[in-house]
């Protein structure tokens, strides 16, 4: 993990059922005498993560429905943690403003990055019953003159209709679909509760909804749609970023972005547990214009 992840020691269940009492229920001792909640329920996963919220980053309301995917915070904040690293390296020094592709009823990235580095954001989704949630989440933690939300009415696109020619990005963060299907998702899903040593019933709720998992062509196609977009707006962001879950599509990534006009490419590695990801990360801007940047 990041050296800022304070997540990186682990949970403090005490602090955090004091904080969040309604944590408390799901809270039990394991054969190891350490306490823990059954990550395979979804209801305790999702309160440890509002708890979370509350006791570290001053986040007093967090709602969305069942069927929404409920974000890992101490993953989303790596995510945040590493984007810093990378805007403070190229020396962007001001106005830091993120467009966050796809931010879900949760609207995760938003909150941690402006709770974190005060950083302002303009968030996207397709989906406008996540949005209005989003919104909400917004309005309670009195953020509105920091998050503003942009409705994507085309679901094929991505910054098509979404960035205009006056805007100005710091960076684009996206955490894509990775499922080609609704059946690759329950396969994944089923493998993933045998893991947590859940033998029962698969619960659709632990994966979220179709829209934040699943894609036509899968993660592979969502990000080269993701890296072809980015390159209609060469100059309106420093920084165009995403997750990418599967190593086997960076390869193509690179060689679409050298074809596109990048001028420089990176691969930030993710370590969570037994868990690796990467962040990839790429601009069009010349060394002069990223001189020029904060002018």
């Amino acid at each position: 993990m990041h050296k800022n992840n304070i997540h990186k020691s682990g949970y403090d269940f005490l602090k955090l059922c004091e904080v969040y009492p309604q944590l408390k229920s799901f809270v039990f001792t394991n054969t190891y005498n350490r306490q823990t909640i059954d990550f395979a329920n979804p209801e305790a996963v999702k309160n440890l993560n509002t708890a979370l919220l509350f006791a570290h980053y001053n986040i007093i309301y967090w709602k969305f429905l069942d069927d929404n995917l409920c974000p890992p915070i101490p993953g989303r904040v790596e995510y945040i943690h590493h984007l810093e690293r990378l805007l403070k390296s190229s020396e962007i020094i001001n106005n830091f403003t993120v467009l966050d592709i796809g931010t879900g009823a949760t609207c995760i990235y938003p909150l941690l990055g402006h709770q974190v580095y005060g950083w302002k954001f303009v968030a996207t989704d397709i989906d406008e019953k996540s949005l209005q949630q989003a919104q909400e989440n917004i309005d309670k933690n009195k953020l509105n003159d920091k998050i503003h939300l942009r409705f994507q009415e085309e679901t094929s696109q991505i910054f098509k209709g979404i960035i205009k020619q006056s805007d100005k990005f710091s960076a684009s963060i996206c955490n894509p679909p990775f499922f080609k299907s609704e059946e690759e998702m329950m396969q994944a899903t089923t493998k993933k509760l045998k893991g947590l040593g859940n033998n029962g019933e698969v619960i659709r709720n632990f994966s979220g909804k179709l829209n934040e998992l699943c894609y036509k062509g899968g993660e592979k196609a969502f990000v080269h749609n993701y890296l072809y977009e980015s390159s209609l707006f060469k100059t309106n962001c420093f920084w165009y970023t995403t997750l990418v879950s599967k190593k086997e599509n960076v390869k193509s990534m690179y060689a679409s972005l050298n074809k596109l006009g990048a001028t420089e490419i990176k691969t930030i590695l993710i370590q969570l547990g037994n868990k690796t990801s990467r962040i990839v990360a790429w601009t069009f801007l010349t060394k002069d214009e990223q001189k020029k940047w904060n002018d």
